[in-house]
């Protein structure tokens, strides 16, 4: 498949086959921003932030797609007053066709997302779910396919999403049977003739979907299914799947000093300062990290963990937590820019020949001297 024949929701589509927007919080505002998906993909840019900078960048490459980790509309805009620096935005993003998708707290929450990359830097291990917020559900598809285009229909399947379980994918049952029906007088169908009973050898194809993902699978296997009309079944389950939610505990591969740490971050996280509270000289092992803010769960952290790493920390709460003796560190909001590699990667994996990159522009509002 070449560059020109990949369409932007395309690249979409396979992006929420592993971080859907129905996980996000409800206050959140994810998915299409600006533009339209239904184009032709230039090239991808993955970014932190979308300010104007980032824009030019966008244009300068050529690239239409631009999927972000923070929003550019997080509430809704009362008028786009192109006088203003978020109007010349999207003016800007407007006249030069360029699509902007933000996945927000879909990304944080989601296996693999922000806080794994953020926990999977310093390498810890024995990870677990900080703050759990709900488990992955499935429903079962079955669907009843002519023996000759069983590959097809399964290759289908997986693409839309379907049978991954766990850390395996490509997951199916198969059984064989026979087929009966009789084509009406209206019906055009693949085999067989108007009023006459038919019987095909056929598979029965079971596959577990993530629910998010039920539509897209079915949309692809009747895409790549030959029949006319397509015979399927969707239930229920009750097996569920891992667990999603914010943050991330684990242990070091060693224990270290509360500075040691503090210093791995800053490396580690890429950034150019680091606070830190507590005794210096403290040993630590048991982390729990929070990309972005997590100030509102320091009580959680102090319970669970050495040390918490999380950005935003104010004044007189990050004193409190420091007199009930948890040792926390600050890598500053910024640390979050980790996802624009890691999406990166996972996006140029599955499409080879489009142009995908991260923005090398600094959006961090901070400087220090």
């Amino acid at each position: 498949m070449s560059a020109k024949q990949i369409r932007i929701a395309d690249v979409i589509k396979h992006f929420e086959s592993w971080c859907p927007q129905s996980i996000a919080y409800d206050w959140d505002n994810v998915g299409l921003q600006v533009g339209t998906l239904d184009g032709e993909v230039t090239g991808v840019m993955t970014t932190l932030d979308v300010t104007e900078a980032v824009v030019d960048e966008a244009i300068r490459s050529n690239t239409n797609l631009i999927i972000a980790h923070h929003p550019l509309l997080f509430a809704p805009p009362r008028k786009l007053d192109t006088d203003t620096p978020k109007g010349r935005i999207i003016q800007k993003l407007l006249k030069h066709d360029v699509t902007v998708y933000a996945a927000h707290t879909n990304l944080d929450l989601i296996e693999g997302g922000v806080n794994d990359m953020l926990a999977d830097a310093l390498e810890l291990n024995q990870k677990r779910v900080f703050l759990p917020e709900g488990k992955q559900t499935y429903k079962k598809l079955i669907v009843f396919v002519p023996k000759t285009h069983e590959q097809e229909v399964k290759d289908a399947l997986h693409a839309g999403g379907a049978g991954n379980i766990g850390n395996y994918e490509k997951v199916s049952f198969v059984s064989g049977g026979s087929g009966y029906f009789q084509p009406n007088a209206d019906a055009q169908p693949f085999i067989g003739q108007a009023g006459e009973i038919e019987k095909v050898d056929e598979v029965r194809m079971e596959v577990l979907v993530p629910s998010e993902n039920v539509n897209q699978a079915v949309t692809a296997m009747v895409k790549a299914h030959p029949y006319e009309e397509v015979a399927y079944d969707i239930y229920p389950v009750e097996q569920t799947g891992k667990v999603y939610g914010l943050g991330r505990i684990g242990k070091l591969p060693v224990p270290m000093t509360l500075q040691e740490l503090a210093e791995l971050v800053k490396e580690r996280y890429d950034v150019q300062h680091v606070r830190f509270i507590g005794d210096a000289s403290a040993t630590v092992e048991t982390v729990a990290v929070l990309g972005g803010s997590g100030r509102d769960y320091i009580n959680q952290a102090l319970q669970q963990a050495d040390v918490y790493i999380t950005g935003d920390l104010t004044f007189h709460e990050t004193q409190d937590a420091m007199e009930a003796g948890l040792n926390l560190i600050d890598p500053g909001h910024y640390a979050e820019k980790i996802m624009k590699q890691k999406v990166a990667d996972y996006l140029q994996a599955e499409f080879l020949e489009v142009p995908i990159f991260t923005s090398q522009v600094n959006t961090d509002p901070f400087r220090g001297i």
